[in-house]
């Protein structure tokens, strides 16, 4: 490593860092300004906002749009290496655009490492803090019941339930089904179960048994809907409770866990574990093509000057994040595969930071 290798890093670094704690001063700002009445009625000290939430929501933002923050900063002292005629002195002195590249990637990768570390087990912690902060303080809002949720907890047995209240511990329209060698053995309807947290067992109301065979079917009790009976069920309350943002609480071995066991339910929650994980590995490599992007698109002087760069640097890391979120709700809301949807924008700008280089090369 030369003194132009360290003389890159320096400022690519110190750039960032020096953008990252202005823009983050700014968004504090306005959003302290957009909850503040949240902050009066619920009666919050200064102290207890700043060491509550802004405490653990800067990590979260930093580290959420890094990719951004890192694209600004490159093509801002990127544009003014070359303003500064400063790239053609590196350029003359006999070194390649691919060995100038060679600093810009050490530092991109360094960051890279840092923001996949960052946000699969530090900041996973602190959005537990943030989160709980949000839903007491500014959301208000309270866990959401799922309805019409199907569960498979063992290989043979489908659960299903209507509706679940959280409150009074009922779910109402329940039922299981059991099967053996593809066939439907017996299947379990009752009106409503109750959870008892002391017996820590399921009370099962007005329920009947069916039972399939050959000849037909044995239904059990036949007219006793009223009949009710303790039971050892292989489910929990929490499998009925949606918890909002639960994923971002969860470092990466936990999202992994939660992923398989979910994966068996067949309840659909691994969907949402499994965008949050590729997120985490997609956006560390999102700061790699960026920086390669943002110093072929400002490593040559131009003769509108750092403005134009600026403009089209916005212009290319706001689409991208947007793209980001873009396919993310797409593989939420439609049948597309969370790593397809989470990799489709980093696939995309690969190319586009390949004409990019190979452009600047040819100039």
């Amino acid at each position: 490593m030369n003194k132009i290798d360290r003389y890159i890093i320096k400022k690519f670094l110190v750039t960032f860092f020096y953008s990252l704690l202005l823009l983050l001063l700014i968004v504090i700002v306005i959003d302290f300004s957009e909850k503040i009445d949240d902050f009066i009625q619920s009666n919050l000290s200064f102290f207890t906002i700043m060491s509550e939430y802004y405490l653990h929501f800067i990590p979260y933002f930093a580290n959420l749009f890094s990719p951004l923050f890192i694209f600004i900063s490159v093509v801002f002292f990127t544009s003014r290496l070359a303003d500064n005629s400063e790239i053609i002195a590196i350029f003359n002195s006999g070194m390649s655009f691919k060995r100038f590249l060679r600093p810009f990637i050490i530092s991109a990768v360094f960051l890279s490492v840092l923001s996949f570390i960052l946000g699969s087990y530090v900041i996973p912690i602190s959005n537990k803090y943030r989160i709980d902060f949000e839903n007491k303080y500014i959301k208000k809002q309270k866990k959401k019941l799922a309805k019409g949720i199907h569960l498979q907890k063992t290989k043979n047995h489908y659960y299903y339930l209507h509706q679940y209240n959280h409150k009074r511990n009922i779910g109402y329209k329940f039922s299981i089904e059991n099967f053996e060698n593809g066939k439907l053995k017996n299947k379990l309807r009752s009106e409503y179960i109750q959870w008892n947290e002391e017996t820590k067992k399921w009370t099962l109301n007005k329920y009947e048994i069916r039972t399939f065979h050959e000849n037909g079917e044995t239904i059990t009790p036949s007219k006793k809907l009223r009949k009710t009976t303790d039971t050892t069920l292989m489910l929990l309350p929490s499998d009925f409770i949606v918890q909002p943002n639960l994923a971002e609480t969860m470092n990466l071995n936990e999202l992994n866990k939660n992923i398989e066991s979910e994966t068996i339910k067949s309840s659909g929650k691994s969907k949402f574990y499994k965008i949050e994980k590729h997120k985490r590995i997609a956006f560390p490599f999102a700061i790699i093509i960026l920086t390669i992007i943002a110093v072929s698109l400002s490593s040559k002087k131009k003769k509108s000057g750092i403005g134009t760069n600026m403009g089209l640097g916005l212009l290319i890391s706001f689409s991208y994040i947007l793209f980001f979120q873009f396919s993310s709700t797409l593989s939420i809301n439609g049948n597309l595969e969370p790593w397809i949807a989470v990799w489709i924008p980093n696939i995309l700008y690969v190319f586009l930071g390949i004409l990019l280089l190979r452009k600047t090369q040819n100039i």
